[in-house]
């Protein structure tokens, strides 16, 4: 198995060295924590210096400054780390694939994530591909688009299909369930499944549009294989001030969790300001793609040391 992970990094890398995608490094120990109310970063102090650091959750942020900086299409291929991700398809640490290309629509993006399937498995080649939206998929499964539902009919729905019952869920909590227990467990084995224009209120760092119907959207897609989540992908929010808000509204959001508030990383914001270059990016879970591709049980048959006891 490890020779199949050096074989499939090989793969990677000469697949955007042949289209002058630049591979870059950056810092995996970061002073700044991440915002998201989903994700939790691992902490790193340094007694000697007394410095708080956090572990990174992904590059995005550092990428992103290089972007500004001028840098032009890069990726990076090395270990992440998130707080709590234990499990069939989680670890603490795992290997992500990210890279940026400026100018790109996430039309394209996704073009070229295939693209990169086929490079790295050429069994892909021979699994249904299908292109959808979130809304078309929620009719399908659920019957009602989720994008339209309000609040309260979402708790209920989130309820009725098993979501353990509180005083109230987030909106956000409910419409992940509702996804990912309603409807990516169902999709079929040996298709290669990309799903675009998720509710807005997950956009992340991701732009918003408008859909066919008149609904605004997030402008970013997920891709997967059969049932597995393998990729992330966004049109890429360029504007400062509307993320500041967004990290606001986040901070806002991990207080009702009963999460801290996290300061916002000050470095990625005066590089927007400065001028990130539009682009789509997208984040690729490589343990989870190599599993797909070995047809393993769980991450942990694909990867060398299991957990941080190991």
């Amino acid at each position: 198995m490890l020779q199949q992970r050096g074989e499939m990094f090989a793969r990677i890398r000469r697949f955007f060295a042949a289209r002058n995608v630049l591979e870059v490094q950056t810092p995996i120990l970061s002073r700044h924590a991440v915002c998201d109310q989903h994700i939790d970063s691992i902490s790193a102090s340094d007694p000697v210096s007394a410095m708080q650091g956090y572990l990174r959750t992904s590059p995005e942020f550092a990428i992103k400054r290089l972007l500004a900086a001028g840098c032009g299409d890069c990726y990076e291929l090395g270990a992440v780390f998130r707080a709590g991700e234990t499990g069939r398809w989680h670890n603490p640490e795992f290997t992500m694939l990210e890279w940026y290309r400026l100018g790109w629509q996430r039309a394209q993006l996704a073009q070229e994530c295939i693209e990169l399937l086929y490079t790295v498995h050429s069994d892909f080649r021979g699994w249904t591909l299908c292109q959808t939206t979130h809304s078309e998929l929620c009719m399908e499964q659920l019957g009602c688009d989720l994008i339209r539902t309000d609040d309260a009919s979402l708790q209920q729905l989130a309820l009725a299909h098993g979501l353990p019952a509180a005083e109230h869920w987030l909106r956000t909590q409910c419409l992940d369930y509702l996804f990912s227990h309603c409807v990516q467990d169902n999709l079929p084995p040996r298709q290669i499944t990309i799903v675009q224009d998720f509710p807005p209120e997950q956009a992340a760092l991701a732009e918003l549009s408008v859909n066919a119907a008149g609904d605004q959207v997030a402008s970013r897609f997920e891709l997967y294989l059969g049932s597995v989540e393998i990729a992330n992908a966004y049109q890429e929010l360029t504007d400062a001030g509307t993320l500041e808000t967004r990290f606001a509204r986040d901070n806002h959001q991990r207080g009702k969790l009963g999460k801290p508030m996290i300061e916002p990383d000050q470095r990625l914001l005066a590089a927007m300001r400065h001028g990130l270059p539009a682009c789509a990016g997208v984040a690729l879970g490589v343990d989870r793609l190599l599993a797909v591709m070995q047809d393993a049980r769980q991450l942990g048959d694909v990867i060398g040391f299991v957990n941080v006891q190991a």
